[in-house]
């Protein structure tokens, strides 16, 4: 067996230890939180590694390197779910609509407007999860509740663009206090929005790297995003 292999298999191994040890100490279940596989940059092969070591979810960041790397992933990988977290401009949202089952950086007004305008191309309705900018200076995102709630009425409605839930990404830190208030302040969202719009569904709470995963799951993430805690060697 390759060396990688047991590298990519042992990392996994080793994040889901710490990942039920959070859960245990959030009284949750382990059930309740998705493992993903950020393989952007990531070559094929060490996507397949992670595959068979479990990993059935998986985040790019960038339309043309997944529509590349990706193009006949269904056959490749029975069962796997690709996810766009990266931001992303109007001109790809047509090729992303076509692509991806989840895109998880609706972080703006005119970006719905521009899939509402292409979704009709869906045969199944692409879920979409609302970003809320919590502290990460270079990210972008809806900038409060009251801007989650226009982007809410927006896609209410929708045959073909399903909202799922909200995403986050945390001040890049080693203060655990600040990084548990951004994550706190996405949870009170999500609250806030259930009482808002009862029909609509906000579950998926999409919060949580490699380095503050931990903290992400005892503030009640139900997926979490693992790049280099995954597809590095240590």
């Amino acid at each position: 067996m390759h060396k990688q292999s047991l590298t990519i298999a042992g990392n996994i191994e080793r994040i889901e230890e710490r990942l039920i040890r959070a859960c245990d100490r959030a009284g949750r279940k382990r059930v309740e939180v998705t493992l993903m596989g950020v393989s952007k940059f990531v070559p094929i092969t060490n996507i397949k590694e992670a595959f068979n070591a479990g990993i059935r979810c998986f985040g790019e960041s960038r339309v043309k390197e997944a529509t590349e790397k990706f193009a006949d992933y269904n056959d490749i990988f029975p069962g796997m779910k690709l996810h766009l977290i990266g931001a992303l401009q109007r001109n790809k949202a047509k090729n992303a609509l076509a692509f991806f089952d989840c895109i998880q950086s609706v972080d703006r007004l005119e970006l719905i407007e521009e899939l509402l305008k292409n979704s009709s191309m869906r045969k199944i309705p692409l879920e979409v999860l609302l970003e809320l900018h919590t502290g990460e200076e270079t990210k972008t995102g809806f900038a409060d509740t009251d801007s989650l709630c226009r982007a809410v009425d927006l896609l209410a409605g929708s045959e073909n663009l399903k909202i799922a839930g909200l995403m986050t990404m945390a001040p890049f830190t080693a203060d655990a206090q600040l990084i548990r208030s951004s994550f706190r302040q996405v949870a009170g969202a999500q609250k806030e929005l259930e009482k808002c719009f009862p029909k609509e569904n906000f579950s998926c709470l999409s919060m949580g790297m490699s380095n503050d995963f931990e903290i992400a799951v005892e503030e009640g993430s139900t997926l979490i995003r693992i790049g280099s805690a995954i597809f590095n060697e240590s």
